[in-house]
């Protein structure tokens, strides 16, 4: 049960605490009571439960069957997004100190932020945007990072998958980071979580995407070892687009043209699949933007769509783990009725989802705790 200061009205305040408006009594001291009288215990259960559930008011009635008492919606939210405003104020001083140029007697295996379970052996970087509704902004991007291992093991795919015969790969031991950013922005928290996660030294990186050329680049300028690779549902779901467009949705010729090309690709001819999009005059007005960039996308994405290459090396060639980021870390609690949340309540959120999510909630409340101490 979370325990509060009575109050002592005839308490002297100080002047400091005369020009806040705020009054603290004796016994928030003895009872290590924060600023707004809740204790650091009744704090982090709440911030838990604040940035898991649906609402706040969902929130409050979980925080009562946790502890046993009670907290208003309204006081849940102030100590959850004052806690993630804390957490946002730290991972920006950690981007930043990850991002700066070299210092005078740096060493190389200096650790410019904390290792927080490192990865070995294989990784993974995916980068994708979603969006959430902002106050006063209206609909706005949360770019959104994920980081994994990569595990391949001598096990066979499911019968009916087209890695059927290839060795089973599969991701795990997430980590994210989730903002209201730009694409640069984006890069430097991304660099910044890609040395949380040591993948600096793994043996093998990947990284898949759709496609978007400003995650190619900032990726690339990262990790330049990192081999990049064309998300394999974009790539096929381009494919069917131009077939549906082009020969009549549900049609035969329509299925027997897009399983041609996607045999071509997935066997490693993409200059087969270019030659044929480039004969087959998409360029018409009748055809939508996506069908009518599709030369463009194959051409510019060639030597990333290797898909061959990157199966019989073991690569994870899908996207799955950041877009289900994007449901689970984002879309579950920031996509909710009303007129959205205001820009820096969003990005103070986005910073607990990430920490959250990353299983590194109390290693980023004990940070804030000292920070308060």
């Amino acid at each position: 049960m979370a325990w509060r200061a009575i109050p002592n009205w005839n308490a002297p305040t100080t002047s400091a605490q005369r020009a806040t408006g705020r009054r603290f009594f004796p016994l928030d001291e003895q009872l290590r009571l924060r600023a707004d009288h809740w204790s650091e215990g009744a704090a982090r259960v709440a911030t838990m439960q604040g940035v898991q559930a649906r609402s706040f008011k969902l929130a409050a009635a979980s925080y009562r069957d946790a502890v046993g008492g009670s907290m208003s919606a309204d006081s849940l939210a102030r100590v959850t997004e004052g806690s993630g405003k804390q957490m946002e104020q730290h991972r920006q001083v950690e981007a930043e100190r990850a991002n700066q140029v070299a210092q005078r007697g740096e060493r190389p295996r200096d650790q410019r932020v904390l290792e927080v379970a490192p990865l070995e052996g294989q990784a993974n970087i995916s980068t994708d945007g979603t969006m959430i509704l902002v106050r006063e902004e209206g609909w706005k991007e949360v770019k959104l990072t994920a980081i994994s291992e990569v595990h391949v093991t001598t096990e066979r795919n499911a019968p009916e998958s087209r890695r059927a015969q290839d060795p089973a790969v599969t991701l795990r031991r997430h980590s994210y980071q989730a903002g209201l950013w730009d694409a640069d922005t984006m890069g430097v928290h991304q660099y910044a979580e890609g040395l949380r996660r040591g993948v600096e030294r793994v043996k093998r990186l990947t990284s898949v995407n759709d496609g978007a050329p400003w995650i190619e680049r900032i990726t690339g300028t990262n990790f330049p070892h990192a081999v990049q690779i064309v998300d394999w549902s974009h790539a096929s779901g381009r494919l069917w687009r131009v077939a549906h467009e082009k020969f009549g949705e549900g049609s035969a010729a329509a299925t027997q043209w897009a399983e041609a090309r996607l045999d071509e690709l997935w066997n490693g001819r993409v200059a087969g699949v270019l030659e044929t999009l480039q004969a087959a005059d998409l360029a018409q007005e009748k055809y939508s933007a996506e069908v009518r960039q599709a030369p463009g996308y194959f051409e510019s994405n060639q030597r990333r769509m290797r898909y061959e290459e990157f199966r019989a090396a073991g690569y994870p060639i899908g996207s799955g783990t950041v877009e289900s980021g994007g449901q689970s870390v984002v879309h579950h609690r920031m996509r909710r009725p009303g007129r959205g949340w205001k820009h820096e309540k969003a990005q103070a959120m986005l910073a607990g989802l990430s920490e959250l999510h990353s299983d590194r909630f109390d290693l980023a409340w004990q940070t804030i705790c000292a920070k308060r101490n």
